[in-house]
């Protein structure tokens, strides 16, 4: 399967994720939640929309809905986070690290294939899901982000992340622009946990 060569040859950047400092301090409770991740979310709630546009098979069109609808989630789980911490997402100035993937996945759904955008967007859901299932065991019921890695390391997240590869799988075809689309993709979450850690 396609996914699976796209997960494996980028592996090494979902490894250096996880042992990111900002995702360290993360699982352990001692760096927070940052609000920028929220602009990541409406950036991709508008590529889900731009793909379900172009989508012709009910089953893509169901599943592009039901990804928009789980933006929405995540949203109010930030939310959640930022009113606690004080923090006003509307007067959040994203920095370049955070623009980066946003700026990528935009044009890339405008203007290239299909196969490309979903090259584009499903690592993203594949790395937060390995994220959450490494970090969850490890933390208590006290835990102040024990609800995130929840999020993520849950069953439905597992499944949606599933039947967006098994999209790719269908559509995607093997290209140089797929591959670079996939790993470009992770880079852009490291750079992030990296600006994070340096802001």
């Amino acid at each position: 399967m396609l996914h699976d060569v796209l997960c494996r040859s980028s592996f090494h950047l979902a490894q250096s994720c996880l042992l990111h400092p900002f995702v360290r301090a993360l699982g352990d409770g001692t760096s927070g939640l940052h609000c920028p991740n929220a602009f990541f979310l409406r950036a991709f709630a508008q590529v889900y929309a731009l793909a379900l546009a172009r989508s012709s098979d009910l089953e893509a069109i169901a599943l592009y809905s039901g990804l928009i609808d789980g933006v929405q989630e995540e949203l109010n789980l930030h939310r959640v986070y930022t009113a606690e911490l004080a923090i006003d997402l509307g007067s959040v100035v994203p920095n370049p690290a955070c623009r980066a993937y946003p700026d990528f996945l935009l044009p890339t759904a405008w203007h290239n294939s299909l196969g490309e955008t979903l090259a584009a967007i499903t690592p993203c859901m594949r790395l937060y899901a390995f994220l959450g299932e490494e970090l969850v065991p490890n933390c208590g019921p006290h835990h102040p982000y024990r609800k995130w890695m929840e999020t993520y390391s849950a069953e439905e997240f597992r499944r949606l992340g599933g039947r967006l590869e098994a999209l790719l799988d269908r559509v995607c075809v093997d290209t140089v622009e797929v591959r670079d689309a996939y790993r470009y993709a992770l880079r852009c979450e490291l750079d992030f946990f990296s600006a994070v850690v340096g802001s």
